[in-house]
């Protein structure tokens, strides 16, 4: 089988998105790799997580301040994906870089959820330094739409 019709496949079981979920982990693995993976919901000012690999330092439904922020403008106003290569891109970006780096995080992939013009969510992944590049971000990128579902069931729900 494909990943995509893997992941697709996974939106027809029952109790979701926890299924989808747990699909799109395994393939952003093996596609990506990561050492943290999230998954967030726009909430107003706020993003709210989804789906996390790490409960403990990254809990499903932490919430953080970021549509108003230089990152926030960038991926959650503009719709623009981002890319962090190093831990200098990681401070730019995050009030909670100390926590990433961690957790041995030194770059970052951040793709917006876009529906109807706007973004939705975004989906997150943390690696070591210098680990991400174009490519990676280009993989996350074409899996990115196959979150619209989820990521309205959510929005619904708050």
């Amino acid at each position: 089988m494909n990943d995509f019709v893997d992941l697709t496949r996974s939106l027809g079981e029952p109790r979701q998105p926890g299924p989808f979920f747990a699909q799109l982990d395994a393939v952003l693995k093996k596609r990506v790799g990561y050492i943290l993976l999230t998954l967030l919901v726009v909430d107003g000012a706020e993003v709210v997580r989804l789906y996390t690999s790490d409960p403990a330092s990254y809990p499903v439904s932490g919430r953080k301040p970021m549509t108003d922020t230089p990152w926030g403008d960038h991926v959650i106003k503009q719709g623009r994906s981002f890319l962090a290569r190093d831990r200098e891109g990681l401070r730019w970006a995050f009030y909670d870089h100390a926590t990433i780096e961690a957790l041995g995080g030194g770059s970052q992939i951040n793709v917006p959820i876009v529906y109807d013009g706007r973004c939705i969510g975004t989906v997150n992944l943390t690696h070591r330094e210098h680990v991400y590049g174009p490519e990676h971000l280009a993989a996350v990128e074409e899996l990115a739409p196959l979150l619209i579902p989820a990521f309205l069931q959510a929005a619904a729900l708050r």
